[in-house]
């Protein structure tokens, strides 16, 4: 572990990220691409901070990354997701292993699916059904939340790294 503090600043920096992306989904139903990139060039700090090793370690983040893109562009092709969805989450594939990963996706669809009845019960109070526009980033980042406030980070790779 090259520093605890380190890998805390990255994870605050991380969360304080998420953030953003909720508020400027809420504000303007889109996800800026210099976010996602943020989020992603963060990750490779983050295994040095965490002293995650090549070889599983870095391979099998590269791996979850690659194939969440690959299934959410094909959802985002079919008009199902957002592209600056795909991109977080991709992003976020980078800081995780897959079973916490995992579990991020299962609490971004249960807070989707509550986000998602919350805004339809109001567009369709307000007679405005055809307007109603998901901001998932907001499902993604309490999910984000929720992962890096009950995780250990510190050590999350220890067992990997030794």
């Amino acid at each position: 572990m090259q520093g605890t503090h380190i890998v805390y600043g990255l994870v605050g920096a991380l969360a304080i990220a998420l953030l953003v992306a909720a508020f400027t989904d809420i504000r303007r139903r889109q996800i800026d691409n210099w976010l996602n990139a943020a989020v992603a060039a963060g990750a490779p700090l983050f295994w040095w901070a965490s002293s995650l090793p090549l070889w599983p370690g870095v391979a099998l983040q590269l791996t979850l990354a690659v194939v969440t893109f690959f299934v959410l562009a094909g959802l985002f092709a079919m008009k199902v997701m957002g592209g600056g969805d795909v991109k977080l989450l991709t992003a976020l594939a980078l800081w995780m292993p897959a079973v916490l990963f995992l579990k991020l996706l299962v609490i971004m669809a249960l807070a989707g699916g509550v986000l998602t009845v919350v805004l339809s019960m109001w567009h369709i109070t307000r007679r405005r059904k055809d307007q109603l526009k998901i901001p998932y980033g907001i499902a993604i980042a309490t999910a984000g939340l929720w992962i890096i406030t009950t995780t250990d980070w510190a050590s999350l790779h220890a067992v990997a790294a030794g």
